[in-house]
């Protein structure tokens, strides 16, 4: 959240963030463009414009954040989600930063759009069918799918698949959203509603964002 990955180590080492060096040499023209915008409060504008303009909610955005000095700044590694474990990992690395269990699926609900990469996960393949399309497409799937073990084409990752869609994987982590009893009304009420799930993804999306800064001020022209 402060923009650490910009540094040669430190966060930007993290196995968990393999592939976001894409993201970041997109947004650096950006940068030099509007020199007096950081790098945190940059990367942050650019994923709510983004989830916004493939068809998602309008997230709340505050400028303000202060961007880490050196990579000594970095979250330690180990604190993102492993997408091999299960619903008490989530809970784990979510609860950490003060997220409930509606709030732990509704950002899950951010995997219908995108797709894994070998090179950088390890694991291969779309969630879904549209993924470039932000919708309720995931948890839909999610409660349609016989959701079976299986290793991703090239690596051998242990991930899960689909018999009706072959093309499509999930995660480990997306599957306990469905086989843990308490996640899973969620999931059902989110594959129902648009509205619910654009609205709790937004509050919580900014959460996230927002997490460890104080101070942050809404900008007139946004």
């Amino acid at each position: 959240s402060r923009a650490a990955q910009r540094f040669a180590d430190g966060e930007s080492t993290d196995p968990a963030n393999a592939g976001l060096v894409v993201a970041r040499k997109l947004l650096q023209p950006f940068k030099e463009r509007y020199r007096q915008v950081g790098y945190a409060d940059l990367w942050s504008l650019a994923a709510v414009v983004a989830i916004e303009g493939m068809g998602g909610p309008r997230v709340n955005w505050r400028a303000g954040r202060r961007d880490a000095r050196s990579a000594t700044d970095s979250v330690p590694h180990g604190r993102l989600p492993d997408g091999l474990l299960g619903a008490s990992h989530l809970r784990a690395v979510f609860g950490r930063m003060g997220f409930e269990d509606h709030e732990i699926v509704a950002l899950s609900g951010a995997h219908t759009v995108g797709r894994c990469h070998a090179d950088r996960s390890g694991f291969v393949g779309a969630w879904t069918q549209r993924p470039l399309n932000w919708d309720t497409e995931y948890f839909q799937l999610l409660l349609q799918c016989t959701w079976e073990e299986a290793n991703a084409p090239g690596t051998g990752m242990a991930q899960m698949s689909c018999p009706a869609h072959p093309d499509l994987m999930m995660l480990h982590t997306d599957v306990a959203l469905v086989t843990d009893p308490a996640f899973r009304p969620h999931v059902e009420r989110y594959a129902q509603s648009k509205e619910a799930f654009f609205k709790d993804f937004a509050v919580a999306y900014q959460k996230m964002q927002e997490l460890g800064h104080e101070g942050l001020v809404k900008p007139r022209h946004f």
